[in-house]
């Protein structure tokens, strides 16, 4: 394409994008207008718009990519056509819902036409663009590529396929590498100097680690990262010095218990108690059932949310967090006994048992419920002290926000496995006597794929350097809701593309498949993270604006 054409296509990419922005804003504003509670009023209308603007977020990062020109041009083009396609079909038929008019969905028509063009999304199957990284952060990413393709890689199936443990191997190479201490201030013993660069960082290193496997590599990352946060947020200094070198260097491994059978995202219900135990050897006792907490039996400490303050009506502001120590446990289920331990420095005589949860994919991480009998936690054990008491779920969401950047990364890097899985499958698979990868269905996939994957990764590393200003919050809640959607879609058409031999587990494209399923659950689902928290900011933004 001459370099005329560039600009011009690129012109047109950026005024549809504006225009969908637009339809966006009035929409919001739409749903303002009917008052209070019409988020809820109308969950369905709001789910979609939360999700078409997250796809829209990603469409103005492309723009910002395609600018690059070549094949970062062609790819953007394509993730735009998409982007505004998917917005234009959530709100076919629902105008008067929307609050937009069809001739604003006009404005859309040019670009989706040209670029969502069978032919040219063919045209994009073997290509790729580059990620524009600059010196130092393509040696993070070629340092955990090659650890991923030589350690993880040729075990992730087997683990996969027998709902193994993680190797201890694999958790003091990672360790070696420094890989629990990237966000870990450098005075605490980690590698963050507080810049753009650390969240950029982990967020690379997760990628190349979840692309080889999601539960046995970059997963591990994901608890230190949430502790450490809190941590940093909210511990004393005392707190902060006994820990976080421990956790940088990968002595202490770390669980997260916040979810519990009744109460999913909806912390602010939560029933664990933490009751101050009182007598000479103070601390605090513990007791209910926390559900859905992954790596605990190998965990060393769990970083537990629990209610401080007996009066329910407080809802999340009688919640704090504690970090309670554990022993490593058997995978197939625990009980530990602190009486056997010698009553936890003789302060208790508690219990922990954990069931094992069996899952469809996600292996090798195991997820358990955890039952807590009168289970005693130490006095400093409550981050931030005293003066932690009620500000549990603050110092969790700390945790939980950059945790859902790193789940996008996840996905990202699950996409990226499954993407190049089909691709080389497509070249060797000859049907009706040539290669699947000569048909245009096939290619059209394909450059779909690429498009996504790119598109997405670019608004990741924009997300990530907005965080590391102190904002961002939403805009990370946006790209995880959107990717893994997407990357639901991108390991279905890669498994589709392995016809049978998708569905067998001698391939690795069906443990993309199953592990991508679960991103839209964990970290925030899907609903609470569309409805809850992007949603009712576009309705109050909007609101704001009246």
């Amino acid at each position: 394409m001459p370099a005329d054409a560039d600009l011009a296509s690129l012109a047109s990419l950026e005024a549809a994008v504006v225009a969908a922005d637009d339809v966006i804003g009035r929409a919001a504003a739409h749903l303002a207008a009917q008052g209070a509670g019409a988020v809820d009023a109308h969950q369905v209308v709001a789910y979609d718009l939360a999700h078409a603007a997250a796809g829209v977020a990603v469409a103005r990062a492309a723009v910002n990519y395609a600018a690059l020109g070549g094949d970062e041009a062609a790819l953007a083009r394509a993730f735009v056509a998409d982007a505004l396609f998917e917005l234009t079909t959530k709100i076919l038929g629902r105008e008067e819902r929307w609050g937009v008019a069809g001739a604003a969905l006009e404005r859309l028509r040019p670009v989706i036409e040209a670029y969502r063009d069978p032919a040219y999304l063919a045209s994009l199957a073997s290509v790729d663009g580059d990620r524009h990284l600059d010196s130092d952060f393509e040696m993070v990413q070629d340092t955990f590529r090659r650890f991923a393709e030589e350690r993880i890689r040729p075990l992730a199936d087997e683990i996969h396929r027998n709902n193994g443990d993680i190797p201890e191997s694999l958790i003091a190479g990672l360790a070696e590498m420094g890989c629990f201490g990237l966000s870990v201030p450098e005075e605490y013993g980690g590698f963050a100097s507080g810049g753009s660069s650390d969240l950029l960082g982990m967020v690379i290193a997760t990628e190349e680690l979840s692309r080889a496997s999601l539960a046995a590599g970059g997963s591990l990352i994901t608890r230190p990262e949430i502790l450490t946060r809190a941590l940093v947020k909210g511990g004393t200094e005392e707190q902060k010095r006994a820990w976080l070198p421990q956790i940088a260097a990968g002595e202490l491994m770390v669980a997260v218990a916040v979810t519990e059978p009744d109460f999913g995202s909806d912390v602010a219900g939560l029933k664990v108690t933490a009751t101050a135990a009182g007598g000479a050897g103070g601390g605090w006792v513990v007791n209910g059932v926390k559900t859905w907490c992954t790596f605990a039996a190998r965990a060393d400490i769990l970083m537990l949310l629990a209610r401080t303050d007996p009066d329910r009506s407080k809802a999340h502001r009688g919640l704090s967090l504690f970090i309670v120590p554990k022993a490593q446990a058997d995978g197939r289920g625990f009980v530990l006994s602190q009486a056997e331990a010698g009553g936890a420095g003789g302060a208790g005589e508690g219990r922990l048992e954990g069931r094992p949860i069996d899952t469809i994919g996600y292996r090798g991480m195991h997820s358990f419920e955890l039952a807590f009998d009168h289970w005693w936690v130490p006095d400093d054990c409550l981050i931030g002290g005293p003066a932690g008491q009620g500000r549990g779920f603050y110092l969790q969401m700390e945790g939980f926000e950059a945790g859902r950047l790193q789940t996008a990364a996840r996905a990202i890097g699950v996409m990226q496995a499954a993407f190049e899985a089909a691709r080389e499958y497509a070249a060797n698979r000859v049907v009706f006597g040539r290669p699947i990868a000569q048909y245009q269905l096939t290619q059209a996939k394909l450059g779909r794929m690429a498009a996504l994957i790119q598109a997405a990764r670019q608004h990741m590393y924009e997300v990530a350097r907005l965080m590391a200003t102190g904002t961002g919050a939403v805009e990370a809640s946006m790209l995880k809701a959107y990717v893994c959607r997407a990357a639901e879609w991108v390991t279905r058409e890669a498994m589709q593309i392995h016809g049978g031999m998708g569905y067998a587990e001698e391939f690795p494209v069906s443990r993309y498949f199953v592990d991508a399923r679960v991103l839209s659950i964990f970290e925030g689902a899907d609903e609470t993270l569309a409805l809850k928290v992007v949603a009712r900011r576009l309705v109050e933004q909007a609101a704001e604006e009246r």
